[in-house]
């Protein structure tokens, strides 16, 4: 387990951190990972558990927004018409997503207090691995489901190339996992909001608001689109340097979940849900056709009644920096990963991202 982006250097904005950094710091979040990296196999699946459903309490109020629905969320109508969430949500690779949900209706199904349903809404959500792994064999299976969710603990949260986020690349470096958490305070009160994201698309990576592109960053580090056709790049550098932008431009979709303390309700959760997916643009995110974009937000607060609106601006805040470090984390945490057919994605080489952020005014000079 890595440590967080701002242990890294990388200060995220300007609201205080739970003490872990993670959507565990959400009490009764727990996260657990299966990761199959073999081969041709890049892959993987993570569980996010709220402990708080059990035999005594079926749902929490609950809400998804869609950035982009070039994806294969299963379970959003239901949440979106009831406002409830029923199951663990589980993320995982574009053509594994049914055989999850299947081992997760088994899972669900055998829990206590469950053995007379006869109808169960389970939620998994998807990105696609194919650049890193053989996606169409489908590698994900029902143990690997079983295993992840058995593994799911508070505590420090895995990042990078673990679980559903083994194959993924995002902003032309190699995606992953990522999470973060913030304090949201409105006077007195206080409550937590954690992400976790699994990183999987395209744009120009910024870092509080300064560019970060492949091509640079990644000179001398990955070969250039020149070196590995043969073709000369010197009488148009600029074209060379956008043709390298373009090749390490792999990834579709993000997959972003919002858990918190705060006592809102399913409607509330939908705004909250829609500044998740707002955050994606913070880093660079280009929102492109094949993007599927999407934020799942729930709360586990018992208050009641929901906290009045006016009252939701921290929370707000809080949603858009958690998401924005999770972000940046799950490329931090990252390894250069080669995978199917040769395939590779290279990390984000972290000293050059402090020195731009050194020469921007962004961090303290050395």
């Amino acid at each position: 387990m890595g440590l967080s982006a701002s242990a890294h250097g990388l200060t995220i904005g300007t609201l205080p951190t739970g003490p872990l950094g993670s959507i565990t710091d959400v009490p009764g979040i727990h996260v657990g990972h299966t990761t199959l990296s073999d081969g041709d196999i890049r892959s993987g699946v993570t569980a996010i558990v709220p402990t708080q459903l059990d035999e005594r309490r079926h749902t929490l109020p609950a809400a998804v927004a869609v950035g982009n629905g070039h994806g294969k969320l299963v379970g959003s109508t239901q949440v979106d018409e009831l406002g409830t969430l029923e199951t663990a949500i589980l993320l995982t690779s574009t053509l594994s997503v049914h055989r999850v949900a299947d081992a997760l209706l088994t899972h669900e199904l055998t829990r206590p207090g469950r053995e007379q349903v006869v109808t169960l809404n389970p939620l998994v959500g998807e990105t696609n691995d194919a650049y890193l792994s053989d996606i169409r064999t489908r590698p994900v299976r029902e143990r690997h489901v079983l295993d992840a969710l058995a593994s799911a603990r508070p505590g420090p949260v895995d990042e990078g190339c673990v679980g559903a986020g083994t194959g993924t690349c995002a902003l032309g470096f190699k995606g992953g996992i990522g999470t973060a958490s913030r304090v949201a305070r409105e006077g007195a009160r206080g409550w937590t909001v954690g992400a976790l994201v699994q990183s999987n698309f395209g744009g120009t990576l910024r870092i509080e608001g300064v560019r970060m592109p492949t091509a640079e960053l990644l000179e001398g580090i990955a070969p250039s689109p020149a070196e590995t056709s043969g073709v000369a790049d010197a009488e148009d550098p600029a074209a060379a340097a956008q043709a390298t932008e373009d090749q390490y431009r792999q990834g579709n979709s993000c997959m972003i979940v919002v858990a918190t303390d705060a006592p809102v309700d399913a409607r509330q959760l939908g705004r909250v849900a829609r500044r998740a997916i707002v955050a994606m643009d913070r880093v660079g995110a280009d929102f492109a056709h094949g993007s599927g974009d999407y934020a799942i937000t729930f709360s586990t607060s018992t208050e009641a009644p929901a906290m009045p609106d006016p009252e939701l601006n921290p929370v707000f805040a809080a949603t858009m920096e958690a998401v924005e470090e999770a972000l940046v984390s799950s490329l931090v945490h990252a390894v250069t990963t080669t995978g199917y057919r040769g395939h590779t994605a290279y990390a984000l080489p972290l000293d050059r991202v402090l020195e731009r952020l050194s020469a921007s005014g962004r961090l303290p000079r050395a």
